[in-house]
């Protein structure tokens, strides 16, 4: 059976991303808070927030944010682990 997810590589910047989650995710979690701040100076995965970098921020969000639920919460976790996994 073919699978129906639509994998599509994103070129949009991680922070446009990040202001997406704040539009759509009201009571961020706390753990997961931090990280999407970060995201929010990013560009591109490549980049660094300080010491840490691009997928490193994108990944500690992703681990954290499994209280985030919904279809827009499905697309754009799926839209960060394709980035994650294509760089």
């Amino acid at each position: 059976m073919p699978n129906k997810l639509k994998t599509t590589i994103t070129n949009r910047p991680i922070w446009q991303i990040a202001n997406e989650i704040h539009t759509d995710w009201k009571s961020v979690n706390y753990a997961a808070k931090p990280y999407l701040e970060a995201m929010e100076c990013l560009v591109d995965i490549n980049d660094n927030y300080g010491c840490d970098s691009g997928k490193l921020v994108v990944a500690y969000f992703l681990g954290n944010a499994t209280q985030w639920k919904g279809e827009k919460a499905r697309e754009i976790k799926r839209e960060l682990n394709i980035m994650l996994k294509e760089k």
